[in-house]
């Protein structure tokens, strides 16, 4: 019951704050605010030469796990994109129609190695052809995100 209340109150602070250009799509894992966001252009600056930080980041969804939702990737600065994981395999989103929509998401980014076992994989559930993922022969260094919370916002035209 309280988090139905701390919902409902989120999403009408949300909405009274943020004018008709963005409205709200869900609340994923822990509530958290979309202010005190900073672009991926922001946190990437941030990082530095760290390993990993914590960071509350705000950018458009490229595509979602089309098996279970357990995994979405966000677009970077550079046209890169960043995988975003859940902590603990503890919560997801949706697994369909995320794309072009804007996720506030909070947690830790990271500086990684992934396999190309790991890389095929998440190509496999992204639907991916047989040649694409046969076409994965290398590892990728890469940023990393694991999430504790997400807000996912449908960006409008403008008016």
């Amino acid at each position: 019951m309280k988090k139905t209340i701390a919902l409902v109150l989120c999403v009408f602070a949300f909405s009274c704050g943020q004018g008709a250009k963005e409205k709200l799509v869900g609340n994923y894992g822990e509530l958290i605010s979309t202010s005190g966001a900073i672009s991926t252009t922001d946190m990437i600056a941030k990082l530095g030469e760290q390993d990993s930080m914590l960071v509350k980041v705000k950018s458009e969804i490229v595509t979602t796990c089309s098996m279970k939702g357990c995994w979405m990737n966000l677009v970077l600065a550079d046209g890169e994109e960043m995988r975003v994981t859940f902590k603990d395999y503890g919560f997801f989103v949706p697994k369909e129609g995320m794309t072009g929509n804007i996720a506030v998401i909070e947690g830790t980014v990271k500086r990684e190695l992934t396999d190309v076992e790991t890389l095929r994989h998440f190509a496999e559930d992204a639907g991916k052809s047989e040649m694409e993922i046969a076409g994965i022969t290398e590892a990728k260094e890469e940023l990393t995100f694991v999430a504790t919370g997400v807000v996912i916002l449908e960006a409008e035209g403008e008016e």
